[in-house]
């Protein structure tokens, strides 16, 4: 019964919420091992709220001696409450329903690149074949834009305004959104361009999309995810396609943007969000402050 509940919930959040798929394979994730425990317990216990509230305890117990961390159960939980108010539109669900707490964590501040090593990252590199551009234009705009990876998957040639130096973004919830990339890139762009005419000539399985894989099919996210980390290996350092979109952010925080702006820049829903940055740049002036003071 449960299980298909969550079923209909998840349709829910596809089609009246319309997020993307990602974020329902997230709520999935998260919900689908709480249902499967529920429904193997209570095929031996008569379920009433009391019952339940203590299954949640042992649930979240267990999880724990997973080693799952905090911040993964408060996850679950945002997303368990959700699947409640859901559930609460149907009596029958009602055994299932109990007064949940929320769960303190400390949350890890994002990693991203020093300025020095994000210009590092565009010098002398060869471009002499489409996938070497590829590369080069991807990195590029993930740290010029801050785009999230699954934007950059769905990212289409006609969805680039060079003359303007902006490109259309469709986010998540199907959000759209402009976001400059600047002119410092432009020229590049255009050999890349370029250089995609050419090697899409006499293949039809682009579907119009900016990035392509050697077959010249669509970039996946998982490809997405393996090019960059290889690009940027001889940094000496693990980078991601979210460590970019952080540099990004707190790059531009660093040389004065206005908090709000890097808001709609990045896409967020809340400024709530965005204002982690500020934790970063913060954490950043007390080590300068502690290293230069004499009486730090």
């Amino acid at each position: 019964m449960l299980q298909k509940a969550l079923n209909d919930y998840l349709k829910h959040l596809s089609e009246r919420r319309r997020l993307s798929p990602g974020s329902i394979e997230t709520y999935r994730a998260s919900l689908a091992p709480w249902v499967e425990y529920v429904e193997k317990e209570y095929e031996t216990t008569p379920p009433d709220s009391n019952v339940n509230a203590m299954l949640l305890r042992r649930y979240l117990s267990g999880r724990r001696s997973d080693s799952i961390s905090a911040r993964t159960l408060a996850g679950f939980l945002s997303a368990l409450s959700g699947f409640q108010s859901f559930l609460a539109r149907d009596k029958k669900y009602a055994r299932f329903l109990c007064k949940l707490r929320k769960l303190k964590y400390s949350e890890k501040l994002p990693d991203f690149l020093s300025q020095k090593e994000a210009n590092e990252l565009f010098e002398l590199i060869e471009r002499d074949t489409y996938l070497a551009w590829r590369d080069f234009i991807m990195v590029s705009l993930f740290y010029l834009s801050g785009i999230r990876r699954a934007e950059m998957a769905g990212l289409k040639v006609h969805d680039l305004d060079p003359h303007r130096h902006i490109i259309s973004v469709i986010g998540k919830g199907n959000k759209h959104r402009v976001v400059p990339y600047g002119e410092t890139v432009s020229d590049e762009l255009k050999h890349y361009l370029e250089s995609r005419e050419r090697f899409i000539k006499g293949r039809s399985s682009h579907l119009g999309h900016l990035f392509l894989n050697y077959r010249g099919e669509p970039l996946t996210v998982r490809s997405i995810d393996r090019i960059v980390k290889k690009y940027c290996a001889r940094l000496g350092k693990r980078v991601t396609p979210h460590m970019l979109r952080h540099s990004f952010a707190t790059h531009l925080l660093e040389n004065g943007a206005d908090i709000l702006g890097i808001k709609e820049l990045l896409g967020h829903s809340s400024l709530a969000t965005t204002q982690k940055y500020t934790h970063i740049t913060a954490e950043q002036l007390k080590s300068a402050y502690k290293k230069a003071h004499p009486r730090a």
